[in-house]
């Protein structure tokens, strides 16, 4: 389709206005529609965006990391550093002592906690272990303190299993 101002180029932007109750469609080419004041509304955010994390990653970039590449995708650190864009999962290992400390310092930590991990751990603490769960906890704790010749730890322990099992 043929932009409906200059009747020239491809369109490529589709702009529709209501003013009035009254709806005008347009379809321009990026050209005219630049001229007309229509932008990519998106294209300065991600812009921003993209400098915002190249920040992070730009003020330490270590000269000995510049000629490395990473085997799988091929990007550098300088072209991390640039983008803010990681190529690939490998780049995690091949440039992971430059990352991490940056990762670290943005986001607070470099280990995926989980999304509901606050949760799951109330829960884990809210589990009252069952009778038999505490004997063979308790069987276990007695094994380990003979291997270790601690004989009064295994009495105390003994006399507690032969207790919870009567």
């Amino acid at each position: 389709m043929k932009c409906q101002k200059c009747g020239v180029n491809n369109a490529n932007t589709h702009v529709k206005s209501i003013i009035n109750g009254e709806i005008k469609e347009y379809d321009l080419c990026s050209e005219c529609a630049k001229k007309m004041g229509y932008t990519n509304v998106f294209s300065d955010i991600e812009d921003e965006f993209s400098n915002f994390l190249g920040s992070f990653f730009g003020n330490a970039l270590p000269a000995r990391t510049q000629a490395r590449r990473c085997e799988t995708c091929g990007s550098t650190y300088s072209e991390i550093a640039k983008t803010g864009h990681v190529g690939c999962a490998d780049c995690y290992d091949v440039f992971g002592d430059e990352l991490f400390p940056l990762i670290r310092r943005i986001h607070g930590n470099t280990t995926h906690c989980g999304k509901n991990s606050d949760r799951t751990v109330q829960k884990a603490e809210k589990h009252e272990p069952t009778k038999e769960e505490k004997i063979a906890q308790l069987k276990n704790e007695l094994d380990t303190a003979v291997k270790e010749q601690n004989f009064e730890r295994a009495a105390e322990l003994r006399d507690t299993i032969k207790g919870m099992e009567a």
